[in-house]
C-alpha cells in the first residue's frame, strides 16, 4: 500500500496505519483553514533517539540473521579469523619454538567444521592421531640411533602408521598417523623431542582457537533450514499421494511413473535426513540451543512422522499398482471415486502447516473419506478374495497415514 499525503502534512500510509479518528469536537483546523478528520500520530523527540541509538544494532542483528543464513560463506569468515589469530597467538605459548607456528593455523584449518559439536570431535580425533603419531616415529628415530637402516625404519614406521590408523576410535585423525610420524622422521633433525613437542603444541593451541571461535562468534543453529526441509519433504510426499489420487480417478496408474516418483521421494528423504541430522547436531554444545528447545523437538516429530509417512505411501503406491493389475470390480465405479477422495483427502491432511486451525476439520475429513470407502468394498464376492485382501490393505494403509498426523492435530 503506498504513502499517500494527509491535509496536514502527515505522511500515512492508507487510511489504516498511522493515523487515528479525531474527536469531532476536538478537531484542529489543517492546512488552510480546512477541518481535518484525522491527526498524525508523531513520534516523540525521545522516540526518536532511541530509533536512532537502536538503528546500528538493529542493522547488526538482521546482517548476523543473514549471515547465518549462508553456513558456507560464515564457516570461511571464521575459518580465516581462526587462522590469523592462531598465526599471531602462537608464539606465545610456552614450551614450543616461534619457528614451528605455522602448525597452529593448521589446528585452526582442520578443527573447523559446520557444527561446534563436530568440531571439538574432529579436533580431538586429529590431536590423538598426532600424538600417535609423533610417538611411533620417536620409536623409529630410536631404531635409527640403534643402526637399523633408515629404508627399513621409513618403511615400518609408515605401514604401522596406515594401520593404526584404521583404528575407529581415530575417526579423522586416523590419517594423521602416519602423516605425523613422517614429518616428526624427516623434518626433526638433531632435536627430535623438541620439534615433535612444538609440533604438538602448536597444532593443539590451533585446534583450541578453533572451537572457540566456532562457540563464540556466531555459532551455528541450523534448525530453520531443517524445518524448510521438512516442509519440501512433507510436499512431496504430498504431491505423490495427489497424483496417485488423480490416477485411480482416472483409471491410468502408470506403475513406472510412479516407480519414478517414489526413487525421486526416497532420495528427498535421505536429503532431508542429513540436513535435519546435521541440525541436530548444530544444538549439541551450542548456547543457543536453549532457546531454541522446542523448534528442536518439533523437528525430531516431523522427521519421524514424515518418514512413516513416506514409508506408507510406498506401500500404498504398490497395493493400488497390485489393484489395478487385478482389473476386478474392487477399482470400478463408486469403489475407484471414492478410493480417490480418500487419497486426495489424505494427502490435503498431510499438507496441512502446523498450527492450522483447519487440521482438526482436513483429519475429520479425510477419517469420513476413508470410511465411506470401507463402506464402498462391501463384502467379497466368490472368487475374489485376494482383490478385496488388496482393497482392505490399501484402506488400512490409508487408516495409517491418516494417524501418524493424529499428534498434530
Amino acid at each position: 500500500m503506498g504513502v499517500s499525503q494527509h491535509p496536514t502534512g502527515c505522511g500515512v500510509k492508507g487510511p489504516l496505519f498511522d493515523r487515528l479518528p479525531a474527536d469531532p469536537g476536538a478537531r484542529k483546523p489543517g492546512v488552510h483553514g480546512m477541518s481535518s478528520e484525522y491527526v498524525c500520530l508523531r513520534p516523540t523527540g525521545r522516540e526518536v533517539a532511541i530509533a536512532e541509538h537502536t538503528r546500528p544494532l538493529r542493522r547488526a542483528v538482521s546482517y548476523t540473521a543473514r549471515l547465518a543464513d549462508q553456513p558456507r560463506l560464515l564457516l570461511a569468515i571464521k575459518t580465516s579469523l581462526a587462522a590469523v589469530l592462531a598465526w599471531y597467538l602462537a608464539p606465545l605459548i610456552p614450551f614450543t619454538e616461534d619457528q614451528y607456528s605455522y602448525y597452529a593455523p593448521l589446528g585452526a584449518l582442520v578443527t573447523m567444521h559446520p557444527t561446534i559439536a563436530r568440531s571439538a570431535q574432529v579436533g580431538g580425533q586429529v590431536l590423538m592421531g598426532l600424538a600417535l603419531g609423533i610417538a611411533l616415529s620417536l620409536c623409529g628415530i630410536a631404531a635409527l640411533r640403534l643402526g637399523v637402516p633408515g629404508g627399513v625404519v621409513l618403511g615400518v614406521v609408515i605401514g604401522v602408521g596406515v594401520l593404526l590408523g584404521a583404528w575407529r576410535l581415530l575417526g579423522a585423525g586416523g590419517d594423521w598417523v602416519a602423516l605425523a610420524a613422517l614429518f616428526v622422521l624427516l623434518a626433526a633433525g638433531g632435536d627430535p623431542e623438541g620439534f615433535s613437542i612444538s609440533y604438538l603444541g602448536t597444532t593443539a593451541f590451533g585446534v583450541v582457537v578453533g572451537i572457540a571461535v566456532n562457540l563464540i562468534i556466531v555459532p551455528p543453529l541450523y534448525l530453520r533450514r531443517a524445518s524448510e526441509r521438512l516442509s519440501a519433504l512433507r510436499d512431496a510426499v504430498t504431491g505423490v499421494l495427489r497424483d496417485a489420487a488423480d490416477a485411480v480417478a482416472d483409471d491410468q496408474l502408470d506403475p513406472e511413473r510412479f516407480r519414478a516418483a517414489l526413487d525421486d521421494l526416497g532420495e528427498t528423504r535421505s536429503a532431508v535426513t542429513e540436513v535435519v541430522d546435521e541440525a541436530d547436531e548444530s544444538a549439541r554444545a551450542n548456547p543457543r540451543r536453549r532457546r531454541h528447545q522446542e523448534e528442536r523437538e518439533e523437528n525430531a516429530r516431523r522427521m519421524a512422522a514424515l518418514e512413516r509417512t513416506a514409508f506408507l505411501t510406498r506401500e500404498l503406491i504398490d497395493l493400488l499398482v497390485e489393484l489395478e493389475a487385478s482389473d476386478d470390480v474392487a477399482l470400478t465405479g463408486a469403489v475407484r471415486e471414492r478410493l480417490a477422495h480418500a487419497i486426495r483427502q489424505s494427502a490435503d491432511l498431510i499438507a496441512t502447516p502446523l498450527g492450522d486451525p483447519a487440521a482438526s476439520d482436513r483429519f475429520r475429513g479425510a477419517s469420513e473419506a476413508l470410511a465411506d470407502y470401507q463402506s464402498a468394498l462391501g463384502a467379497p464376492e466368490p472368487g475374489g478374495r485376494a482383490e478385496m485382501a488388496a482393497g482392505a490393505a490399501v484402506e488400512l494403509c490409508l487408516r495409517r497415514i491418516i494417524d501418524v498426523t493424529r499428534p498434530f492435530v
